[in-house]
This record gives structure tokens, C-alpha cells and sequence, in this order.
């Protein structure tokens, strides 16, 4: 079997975690983990098989055929480049770059080098939103109407941290939200008009918008709603998904791990108060608890390097979320709807 050896880049946070599931994939070896702070590197590496440890990705390049890159955002574009350059392929943590024009540089500099580029975009792999969109293709349910997200967390950044600062990009929503953008459009298909609404209170450490709320109308009628916020310090949703279509409501609940469905619900009736009860089926649970699951994008992104294939969080198709958020970033400013038509899928 060929095995990709892949280098860690940014060693903060959950890369501990995620090392170790990569790790778990038979076709891929971590041969050399990077972070400036050379013992977060250290660190990451007592999971691993002896890496390469380096506080300078440069150095990587004999070591490595591919790299995860988990720098912050503004690091993106020359971190890349650098890569392609040397031929290596580039599995980018979301978003794939700060602006519309190092996207795209981005993406030249790799089909130039013939090298691949994905964008790290998670939970479009997790296993309860793939069975989500099984259910939905399959047909049974009908089409959609309502697509509904809902994450909610506390993210608590100091002053001197990057995630506080221009760097960041733009706000939540931007650094956040893409996920979710991204799912909206692979789930729902073109946009073609959108409101966007942030704000800060609760979440004085960000430069930009904590708190948002989208809404999107789409080609085929269905709706999409995210919101979202880095300031909860409660929450009952957690991260929700919730897809009302015409036979019925499609949930996955990330804290439970299930997918549901419910359905059954009878016609409502004014004045009358005892309902009948709907019915409430769970058709597939997470196997191994709360989980993040990076290796399934980690063996979809090893598999398209090994095989050839376009990734399906590809290089074009992050840009074209990044282009929405942006477009629905400038119509907040302006007062107005945004006008979506041509922002899809589609390049």
C-alpha cells in the first residue's frame, strides 16, 4: 500500500488529538510536525513515530510529500505557496486564504505545480452529515425547505492572541462560519439572495463580529439559517443541524451523536390542544462518542494525492463560500440584501 508522509504545521490547540486520529489511517505517516514554539511541536510528536521536529517548515520539505497546514489565517497564502512550490500537496485549515486575490494566486501556483489543494473543512466529513445527505439524495424525504445550524460556543481570545486581531480576516462568521457556508451550498445548492447580521456584544475580544445570524434563499426555493456565536455561556443547541423537508424533519445533533428523523406529525387543527405525538426514529449514532472524526477529510484528502481525484472541499469551491461570506459581509454594510446569483457552486 503507498503511505503519504504528511507534516503537522501549527501545533496549538487540538493538534495533539488530531495527530493521534490521523495516525489511526494505514495509508498515511507523519513524518514531521512544525510549530514556532518548538515544544507545542515536541509535545504533538510524544503521539507519534519519532518526526521530524522543526520550528521552521521550511526545513520539512525533504521530509514530507503532503502537509496539513493549521497556521493562523493570515499565514495561509505564503505557507502555501511555499509548498506548491516545492511540489508538495496542501490539505489548508479553513479559511483557505484571507483574500479573494491570494485565493486564487493560491490556486494557480497549484495547478501550475500540478499539486493538490483541499480545504480543511471537517464537518462536511463527518460521518452524521454524510448519513444527513444520504437521507436527503436519497429522495424519500422530498426537497428540502428549511436547512438549519446552529453552533454555539465560548471562545475566549486575549489581546495578544491573533484570533483578536485583523488577522483573523473578519470576524465569527468569516473564521467560523465558512464551515457552515459550506454546508448550506452542498446541501442546498446556488444562492441567489442573503442577510447577514453580526455583533460583538458578549464577545469584547474580537475585533470583529462573535455573534451572527444568516440567512439564505436558494434556486430550488429552500431556505438556509446559521446562527452562531464564540460568546455563549449557556447553550442547549450545542451544534445542530435540522433539515425540514417535505415528509419530514432530518436532525443530526453533534452532542448525542445521533441522526434523526422525525415525522408522522398530524395536520394542526386551531383550538384543538391534545395532538397526536410525532414519531422520533434514530437511524444512525456516532460509534465512539464526541468526536471531530479529522481523519475522515485527513483519508479523503490522502486518497485524492494517492488516486488522482478532486477533493470535494476543492480548492474553487472554498472560494466560492469565502465569496458569499464576503459578498454578505459588504450588503451587511451597505443595508441592503445581498444579491447571491452566480455565487453557487459553480466556477
Amino acid at each position: 500500500m503507498e503511505k503519504i508522509r504528511l507534516g503537522l504545521i501549527g501545533c496549538g490547540g487540538m493538534m495533539k488529538n488530531h495527530a493521534a486520529g490521523i495516525s489511526l489511517l494505514d495509508n498515511v505517516e507523519i513524518t514531521a510536525v512544525c510549530d514556532v514554539a518548538k515544544e507545542r511541536a515536541e509535545n504533538v510528536a510524544t503521539v507519534l513515530n519519532s518526526p521530524y521536529v522543526t520550528t521552521d517548515y521550511t526545513t520539512m520539505v525533504d521530509y514530507v510529500d503532503a502537509v496539513l497546514v493549521v497556521l493562523p489565517h493570515h499565514l495561509h497564502y505564503q505557507c502555501g505557496v511555499f509548498f506548491a512550490r516545492n511540489k508538495k500537496h496542501i490539505l489548508m485549515e479553513k479559511p483557505l486564504c484571507n483574500t479573494e486575490e491570494e485565493c486564487l494566486k493560491l490556486i494557480s501556483v497549484c495547478e501550475e505545480m500540478k499539486v493538490t489543494l483541499m480545504c480543511a473543512y471537517p464537518v462536511r466529513y463527518w460521518q452524521g452529515i454524510v448519513k444527513l445527505k444520504e437521507l436527503v439524495d436519497s429522495g424519500e424525504f422530498g426537497k428540502i425547505m428549511q436547512m438549519s445550524i446552529w453552533t454555539e460556543q465560548l471562545t475566549v481570545l486575549k489581546e495578544t492572541d491573533w484570533g483578536a486581531s485583523a488577522c483573523l480576516g473578519g470576524g465569527q462568521f468569516f473564521s467560523h462560519g465558512c464551515h457552515y457556508i459550506d454546508l448550506l451550498l452542498w446541501f442546498c445548492g446556488n444562492p441567489v439572495s442573503g442577510s447577514h447580521f453580526g455583533t460583538n456584544v458578549g464577545t469584547p475580544w474580537l475585533l470583529k463580529e462573535g455573534t451572527s445570524a444568516v440567512i439564505l434563499k436558494f434556486e430550488n426555493g429552500a431556505i438556509g439559517y446559521h446562527g452562531a456565536t464564540w460568546g455563549a455561556r449557556g447553550t442547549r443547541m450545542g451544534a445542530d443541524f435540522q433539515i425540514m423537508t417535505e415528509k419530514g424533519l432530518l436532525e443530526f445533533e453533534f452532542e448525542s451523536g445521533e441522526v434523526r428523523i422525525y415525522d408522522g406529525l398530524v395536520e394542526h387543527e386551531p383550538g384543538k390542544e391534545d395532538m397526536e405525538p410525532q414519531r422520533c426514529r434514530v437511524v444512525w449514532k456516532r460509534p465512539n462518542g464526541v468526536s471531530k472524526e479529522t481523519q475522515h477529510e485527513v483519508a479523503h484528502f490522502v486518497d485524492c494525492v494517492i488516486n488522482k481525484k478532486k477533493p470535494q472541499t476543492d480548492a474553487y469551491s472554498a472560494l466560492q463560500g469565502l465569496r458569499v461570506i464576503w459578498k454578505l459581509y459588504e450588503a451587511e454594510k451597505l443595508g441592503v440584501v445581498a444579491d447571491l446569483r452566480g455565487m453557487g457552486l459553480e466556477v
